[in-house]
This record gives structure tokens, sequence and C-alpha cells, in this order.
């Protein structure tokens, strides 16, 4: 704890603090991990858990290796680190044995896929998408834990199929239902496995930050004069490099950092979900088990009540498993400890920072399948792609300028941003003809496009908009569905009175269905410009 990040990195390589800036390797790790900004003075014993991860993986990343093992090197890195960190690893002739639940930094840089499961290890040719689709048709098994797996595998399918930007490009309920591994994937947000969870009713309002300023705890400006609300239903994804203050923003969100000014109002029927990305601070000799109990022994889900235990085990704790002292399970299986407790308290509210650190692929699935379904709020700061691509119908930044940024085009938008922002190097790049305001909800986000962007508050309309017609189109298919279990029925006892009637709803929901589309694809036009 007593060496210097100096020393951590560069001494391995015998070079001297004022010679690395000749060597283009070293300036290139230093530069791309943030470790300058740490300064190479520091003490490592000053530094944060992640800073020294970061750390670490610059002394790895520097030295002139033929094989090089990463146990997680995405954690604690921000969208832009894990996006260098990709291209640099790519850039290198070596081998790489990567350990990481990122489902994008695995698909950039795999060539091939071990999966580890049951005492063996498979081996797949590509990355994670390759691996998805081979699991996927892997023969059945009877075994109910891998029926899950396969059932996920399935979803997670599905999903892929759609694309990144399901969300603003294309239904998400025409997924080539034809095909067999996917026929039977319910739609996203479909009620089933979350109906309890977010239950209790959400009034007009729910948190909202008027003529807000926000500092960091050591007095920096982190926004000002910042109006946002947050709309019954909405899912944000929040976005940034590290440093820029967006567990400061949610902790304000939360009513747990004081404003220093404007401020911050809550409806009475929130009920706040708050994962943060400190780990609880839980007495270690105690179950698994009875920590969840703690908060609640039972959550209604449709007409049958849950037990914690049942949640539990959907979130990958075995029953044995469940009755282990806390102070034995692994870091992840206590976020997932951490995430389990917070369901339990059935809020209609989320707030999630970093949510997916220390989980393995498949208990990210299930995470991502819970959140998929959520009917509440969700507010969520993650350097993982794949989760604010899946589970968030907008994207907002915070890049230094005192405002909070919306940013139609998602985490590809934000990257072009921050690459064109290095290149200037004038701090806040205005990509649009002016800078963008500290009211979230009411100016537009700027962009570099020929045509006029949509405001915030246009394009959280029309989400809003589009969100709906995709649940009203749910309830079609399911009434499809009914209606042709009636027809089947009706056929069976060669009522042709009632084939006559069913055959003539079927078409009217058919219609319905078909001018329910059109004015879906007619908002998403609208989003994509």
């Amino acid at each position: 704890d007593e060496d210097t990040v100096a020393e951590v990195v560069l001494g391995p390589l015998g070079l001297e603090v004022f010679e690395w800036a000749s060597n283009a390797t070293v300036r290139d790790v230093l530069g791309g991990l943030g470790i300058v900004d740490l300064g190479l003075d520091t003490k490592v014993g000053q530094l944060s858990g992640g800073e020294r991860r970061r750390t670490n993986l610059a002394a790895a990343l520097v030295q002139d290796l033929d094989l090089i093992v990463l146990d997680e090197p995405t954690n604690h890195l921000d969208v832009e680190g894990v996006q260098w960190l990709a291209e640099y690893l790519l850039s290198r002739r070596i081998a790489i044995v990567v350990v990481t639940h990122d489902r994008w930094f695995l698909d950039k840089i795999a060539t091939t896929t071990w999966e580890v499961h049951d005492g063996v290890v498979d081996a797949y040719e590509g990355g994670y998408n390759d691996w998805t689709f081979a699991r996927a048709e892997r023969s059945r098994q009877s075994d109910a834990i891998e029926q899950r797996r396969q059932n996920l595998a399935r979803k997670e399918l599905a999903w892929l199929r759609r694309g990144a930007p399901a969300r603003t490009s294309k239904p998400r309920y025409r997924i080539e239902a034809a095909e067999a591994l996917i026929a039977n994937v319910p739609a996203p947000r479909d009620k089933v496995e979350l109906v309890a969870f977010s239950k209790s009713r959400q009034g007009r309002v729910v948190i909202e930050l008027e003529d807000a300023r926000v500092e960091t705890p050591d007095g920096r400006m982190l926004v000002d004069d910042l109006t946002w609300r947050l709309a019954p239903g909405e899912r944000i994804g929040l976005v940034g490099v590290n440093g820029s203050g967006k567990t400061t923003l949610l902790r304000t969100l939360a009513g747990e950092h004081p404003l220093t000014g404007g401020k911050r109002i809550e409806g009475q029927t929130v009920r706040l979900g708050w994962l943060k990305q400190e780990l609880d601070d839980l007495d270690l000799s105690r179950r698994l088990i009875d920590c969840v109990e703690d908060v609640a022994s039972y959550v209604q889900i449709g007409d049958r009540q849950v037990s914690a235990s049942q949640l539990a085990e959907r979130l990958g704790f075995s029953p044995k498993r469940q009755r282990t002292p806390v102070g034995d399970l692994s870091g992840g299986e206590r976020r997932r400890l951490q995430l389990t407790r917070v369901l339990m308290a059935e809020p209609n509210v989320l707030l999630l920072d970093e949510p997916t650190n220390d989980l393995d692929i498949d208990t990210l699935q299930e995470l991502e399948s819970l959140l998929d379904g959520w009917l509440g709020t969700m507010v969520v700061i993650s350097h993982d792609r794949y989760l604010i691509e899946r589970v968030t119908d907008s994207t907002w930044a915070l890049f230094g300028d005192g405002n909070l940024t919306n940013l139609p085009g998602g985490i590809e938008e934000y990257l072009e941003r921050r690459a064109a922002m290095a290149e200037e190097d004038t701090g806040v790049l205005d990509l649009g003809g002016g800078t963008s305001s500290g009211s979230a909800t009411a100016v537009p986000a700027q962009q570099a496009a020929t045509t006029p962007a949509l405001s915030a508050q246009e394009h959280q309309r029309i989400t809003k908009e589009m969100n709906a017609l995709e649940r009203k189109m749910g309830k079609l298919d399911q009434k499809v569905e009914k209606l042709n279990q009636q027809l089947a029925d009706a056929a069976e006892k060669m009522d042709t009175a009632k084939l006559a009637d069913l055959d003539g709803k079927l078409r009217d929901v058919h219609n319905e269905h078909v001018e329910l589309e059109m004015q879906w694809l007619e908002l998403g036009e609208k989003i994509e410009g």
C-alpha cells in the first residue's frame, strides 16, 4: 500500500517516471485506463477498490507478454474504457484468456468461448452471440435447472435476433416467431413474472428535481439549474466517464445527497428500491435466507404467493446454498443477495448502480429477464452496453459541462461525442450548434444530424406512446390466442354459428393489430429522424 502508482505500473519495466511518455505502449495504456488522472505519485493505499483494479490492469497491459489472463477486467471501467480495452487487446498480437460477464466485450474480442458447467468445459467457436445460439440449440435435458438455462438462452437469443436497437427500430413482438427455438418466448414486460414487484400504484409524480444544483462531495459542480422529472414507467440509462458524478446524481434522486439549490419532490406512492455499488453491511454469521426473510417472507406474483426461498432460487441460490452464512458467500453471491433483498421489498421505483458487477452471465440473464419485465420506474447506471440497450428506453449522459444530456442515439452517440471531445480537446464539444441545457425535460438534445433533433420532451413523449402501443398489441396477441382456442373448440363441436362469430372477431382483432402496428412504425420513424 506504500507503493506509488508509478512503482506498480512502471516498476516491472524498469522505467522512471520521466521516461514513460516516450514509450508508445505505456502512454496508450496509461491514457486509455485513466491512470495519469489518478496521479503517478499517488500511493496505492489511497486509491479506491476500482482505482486499484485499474492500476493492476495497467501494470499487466504495459508488459511485453505472450499470454495475458484477465479476470473480470471490465469491472470498474466506464463504457468508454471498456471499448478502449477491447480495441487495445485486439491490436496486441498476444494470446488472451479472459473471464468476463460483459457480453459486448466477449463478443468483441473472443474467437473461442469456453463454458464451464457441471464439472465439464464446453468449447464454442466465436464470442457471446455464437455461444448463445449454440447453447440454445443443445439437446434438451429434463433436469429442471438445465431447462431454466435453456429457456433463458432462448429468451436471450430472441433479443439478439431483434438486434441491439430493438427498442428504437423494430416492434419487439416481431422476432422471427416461426423459428422453433424462439416461438414461445414471451414479449418483454409481459407481466408474467414481476406483477408483484411494482404492483403498488404510482401516482403522477414519481421523483422530480426542480431548478436543482448538485455538487459532488468534494464541492465540484455536477449539474446546475437542472429540471428532471421521472415519469411513471420511465426507464433511463445513465452514462458518463468514471468520476463524472453518476452515483452522486443517483444518490440525489434517492434523497441521500443534499441539493445546494432547487428542490427535490417525491411522490406519495413511491416505494424506492436502491441497489448501491457497496455491499450491504450484513451480519456475516447469519444465513442467506434469514437475511432475505428479514425484508419479507412472501411476495404476491399474480394469483399466487412466492416465498423468499423461491425468489432466491430464481436468482441462483439453491436451497442448500440458502442455508450458507453470509460470510461464506463470494462477492458475486453477496451482490445477488443484495438484489434479492431489494426486490423482496416490492418497490415501484428502482435505482440501480452498476448492477452487473460480479455477476456471472447466467445470473445476468436472470437479472435482465427481471428488469425487462419491470413495470415500474427505473434508472440504471451501468458500463454494460447490452444491459443498457436491452432494459432501458432512453439514455442520458453527464459530459462534465454542468448539464444532463439526452442521447436519442444511445450508447453509440455517447461514444461518438466522447471521441469528438477528445479530438477537439476543448472540454465539452457541441455537435449541434449550441450547448445542452440543464433542463433535462425541455431542451433538445444536440446531434450532428442534418435534420433537427427531437427535443428531449418530444422524444420522451413518443417513447411513451410506443410503449403504450406495444402493450396494446401484446394484449391483442393474447386475445388472438384465446380466440384461436375457442375456434378449435367450436370446430370440434361442429358449431358453425359460433365459428362464424369467432372468425369475425378474429378479423377485427387482426385489423386493430395492423392499425396499431402502423402507428408504432410511424412513431419509430420520427425517433430515427
